[in-house]
């Protein structure tokens, strides 16, 4: 397997592969992806700016899956930018005929893969931090496992949680509901659960200092000795 670092402006990303032609082929998906955002926000500078649900069409797949991801989430279309690139560059992998395609962007995963995976979870200074992992089967669809974190990163919250991991089909909408799940449940507050589109999401864990609450159908929690220095973008 193959590990390779991406890095262009706010985009910092792992690329896992099989083959260098792959690896090639992730780097264009990223690329475009970013290029098609940034020429689009350009004429309308709200779609960056906003942190409200910002519904739109217009034909470009990483500024309308964003859209679409945060009205589902209640959040702004930013919130799933880590998500949609990513899954923008294990989409191009695919075309090339990559059966293993792995993208980290900042802890927003898209993947897709021939056999088993293990998917480590940071949490900042919790105690189960790099100490879970979830254990994949082979995905032969491309699956989203996004996490946001009140504790880890430069990301903007206004929760409290050290991770919420959230897992579906679609890593754009993944990442916009890590996002709004991170901004306001915690061990006294969980009453964003009821607002889940179970269906549409698959599963959610939520971490809190020793606390943990898993919702909906996750993979296998197995015990892990992460490597925080394989944590893309960090340590922090």
């Amino acid at each position: 397997m193959i590990r390779r670092r991406f890095h262009f402006r706010e985009t910092i990303a792992t690329i896992l592969a099989d083959r260098e032609e792959d690896v090639g082929a992730a780097r264009r998906g990223l690329m475009q992806a970013r290029q098609d955002l940034e020429r689009y926000i350009a004429g309308d500078p709200f779609f960056r700016a906003t942190l409200d649900p910002y519904a739109v069409r217009t034909g470009i797949p990483v500024v309308d899956r964003m859209s679409a991801a945060g009205v589902s989430a209640g959040v702004g279309p930013m919130a799933a930018v880590a998500g949609a690139i990513a899954w923008a560059g294990v989409e191009e992998m695919c075309k090339g005929g990559a059966s293993l395609g792995v993208i980290d962007n900042g802890g927003d995963i898209a993947l897709v893969s021939d056999r088993p995976l293990t998917v480590g979870i940071h949490a900042g200074a919790s105690p189960h931090s790099d100490r879970l992992a979830f254990r994949l089967p082979p995905q032969d669809r491309i699956m989203g496992i996004c996490t946001s974190s009140a504790t880890v990163g430069p990301s903007l919250s206004f929760g409290t949680a050290d991770a919420v991991c959230v897992i579906s089909q679609n890593p754009a909408l993944s990442d916009a509901w890590a996002t709004a799940l991170c901004n306001t449940v915690s061990k006294e507050n969980q009453d964003a659960m009821k607002e889940i589109p179970w269906g549409e999401v698959e599963g959610v864990l939520v971490i809190e200092g020793d606390w943990i609450l898993a919702a909906g159908s996750l993979p296998p929690l197995v015990p892990a000795r992460g490597n925080r220095d394989l944590v893309t973008g960090g340590p922090w």
